[in-house]
């Protein structure tokens, strides 16, 4: 390594330019014309080693090729200045683990370009989310955009849907009790989700959130035994509305499992209307 580096060092200016240009010129190859992926990844990982931006476009194409490139092509364009609108680009694109390094890489970056984005439709349902949910909560402040009077209702699901991966991720990414602006975040949604049109995908949601409220250890949330229960009440007024039982009525499909789980479990343990008449019968 010592001699790597004195070799290094003493090359003049004008030669590690042409090295560099040399090396840009071996990665562009390989990654257009390699036969095979492992050729390929040599000439993505030459090209992470540089910073120009003329190759953002190339990245980003091969970076659609996600479940082998993702990783490489997101160190890639972090180091080059115009690369966080290619970060956005390709995590809009692409699923499974690429999708957790892209976005990864957006909140690492810190862009406001991309806050929109991870606030309203980075989780797309795929367990790999609770990866980086946290991570969005924290580099988007989700905090800060759910308190808004007027938060948009794309921006209030999405929420709940941070919220409810949060509460179930441990071991593979942040949850509530590592989250310091939970118990902020927890009753913002609450009251946003007390104006909005009733679905099963939002009854869901906050069900398992004022499921896992119910059971959490409310000092381990910075808040009194007394605020949590109070925090569960305003869900459970909610979700016991008769329309909000009606929507999730409609979706019901006794066949399925998640169904048959979540009636023994959620169901029973908050004594929703819906579910409760599921298990009497």
């Amino acid at each position: 390594m010592w001699m790597f580096r004195s070799t290094v060092m003493s090359t003049s200016p004008r030669r590690r330019s042409l090295d560099r240009e040399r090396v840009r010129e071996t990665g562009r190859w390989l990654v257009r014309y390699s036969p095979d992926r492992c050729s390929a990844l040599i000439g993505l990982a030459l090209l992470t080693a540089d910073w120009a931006d003329d190759d953002i476009e190339l990245i980003r194409i091969i970076g659609l090729l996600s479940g082998n490139f993702a990783p490489l092509a997101a160190d890639a364009l972090k180091r080059r200045l115009g690369g966080t609108s290619a970060l956005l680009w390709l995590a809009q694109r692409v699923a499974g683990w690429g999708r957790v390094y892209l976005v990864e890489a957006l909140c690492a970056a810190g862009s406001s370009g991309a806050r929109s984005w991870l606030l309203r439709q980075a989780c797309d349902g795929d367990y790999l989310n609770g990866y980086f949910a946290g991570k969005i909560a924290t580099a988007a402040h989700l905090h800060e955009a759910i308190i808004a009077p007027d938060a948009d209702d794309e921006l209030i699901d999405h929420t709940g849907r941070l919220l409810r991966i949060m509460a179930d991720c441990s071991g593979m990414g942040m949850t509530w009790e590592g989250y310091p602006p939970v118990r902020i975040v927890l009753e913002a949604y609450v009251g946003h989700l007390a104006g909005q049109a009733p679905n099963l995908k939002r009854y869901l949601d906050a069900a398992r959130i004022a499921d896992h409220l119910a059971q959490a250890s409310p000092d381990r949330l910075s808040m009194t035994p007394d605020h949590r229960e109070c925090l569960v009440d305003r869900y459970l007024a909610v979700l016991r509305r008769a329309e909000w039982s009606e929507a999730a009525q409609a979706g019901f499909d006794p066949d399925n499992d998640f169904f048959a789980w979540f009636t023994q479990t959620v169901g029973k343990r908050l004594g929703l209307p819906v579910f409760i008449e599921s298990v009497a019968e």
